[in-house]
């Protein structure tokens, strides 16, 4: 049942590396090297899914088929351990029944609003035919339906310097939205927002409004990561990454273990990291015309005029922003005459 996060206490590892099949973990394209590279085999070995997207290859004997996709690890009755590949869906399973709950109109409209349904519902296991309260969510980055009983649903005493209180405390255990007043961000400054706590990430989350400008948020519940594909940003990359701005990336290890390099960048809507081979600052600045280009699009297909070629009735050629040739000058500087309207004699 994915109805939580197979996690213990903050320290321990839930499984052993000797548990692991690395033989199978090979023909996926994973090693314990690149893991450890990644930084996502200790989260792995603790019961969690991998915090972003990590490329599989699927080694089928006659096909093969290649995919993102978040990892974790799940032990079977047997008490084997396996690799749960959590690929991405094109949208949540809504319309079907979740564990024996049957999504309302208000629940669909909730989970697909901030990706959190807001109340608690009883779920039963299928295995077993055990009832269990339950929040769900909507993993952000797969679309996967994600479930967390209620009896390992932890809220923190303070968030953002608002001490919590009993009643508030009892309102984000039930999985609702709790609006706060006067917390403070890491700059210093005061802001308002809603919290909920999300059963995917395991902890309380900020929501937020993105049709009033005029509120001060911070989005603590998408933060940039410190790694991309393996590689830890340093200190100035990292400022500039979580800022959205471009980062040069170098050291880049492929599947077959060639490097390569690139450029990435953070979307603060999304919480996803954006490669590209070129420089995507440099792309934008060549899409731009220059200014001989804008004047010659303005004359010849907007049926602007500028003083240089306002008497001239033949389109200007590239880079071109005054007349040609003698003739076009010639009608440039010669005036008009004009006609009189007298009677002839």
């Amino acid at each position: 049942m994915e109805a939580t996060q197979n996690t213990t206490e903050a320290g321990e590892n839930r499984y052993k590396l000797e548990q692991i099949d690395w033989k199978s973990m090979s023909n996926l394209g994973l090693s314990k090297e690149r893991l450890e590279k990644m930084n996502i085999l200790e989260p792995l070995l603790k019961g969690y899914k991998t915090n972003e997207l990590v490329p599989v290859t699927l080694d089928l004997g006659t096909s093969i088929a290649k995919m993102d996709a978040r990892l974790s690890l799940q032990a079977k009755e047997d008490g084997q351990v396996v690799l749960a590949i959590h690929g991405i869906r094109k949208e949540p399973q809504l319309h079907f029944k979740f564990f024996g709950h049957e999504f309302t109109k208000e629940d669909k409209d909730n989970l697909l609003k901030n990706g959190n349904m807001g109340r608690v519902v009883d779920l039963t296991n299928p295995k077993t035919g055990e009832t269990i309260p339950s929040i769900i969510s909507i993993d952000k980055l797969t679309n996967e339906l994600i479930a967390l009983r209620t009896t390992l649903i932890k809220i923190p005493d303070e968030i953002k310097g608002i001490k919590l209180d009993d009643q508030q405390k009892t309102i984000l255990s039930e999985g609702k939205p709790l609006y706060l007043e006067g917390m403070i961000s890491k700059k210093g400054e005061p802001f308002n927002a809603s919290v909920q706590f999300n059963a995917d990430k395991r902890y309380v989350e900020f929501l937020f409004d993105r049709g009033n400008s005029n509120k001060q948020t911070e989005k603590q519940g998408i933060e940039a990561p410190k790694a991309f594909r393996g590689k830890e940003l340093d200190t100035a990359q990292f400022e500039k990454f979580k800022e959205g701005q471009t980062v040069y990336v170098s050291g880049l290890l492929d599947k077959k273990g060639k490097e390569y390099q690139g450029y990435i960048t953070f979307d603060k809507d999304t919480g996803k990291t954006g490669f590209s081979f070129d420089n995507p600052n440099k792309l934008k600045e060549k899409a731009q015309p220059k200014e001989e280009s804008k004047t010659q699009v303005a004359v010849n297909s907007e049926g602007k005029t500028n003083e240089a070629t306002k008497n001239s009735k033949e389109p200007l050629k590239s880079k071109k922003t005054s007349p040609e040739t003698e003739k076009q000058k010639e009608l440039q500087e010669k005036p008009k005459e004009t006609k009189s309207k007298g009677r002839k004699m």
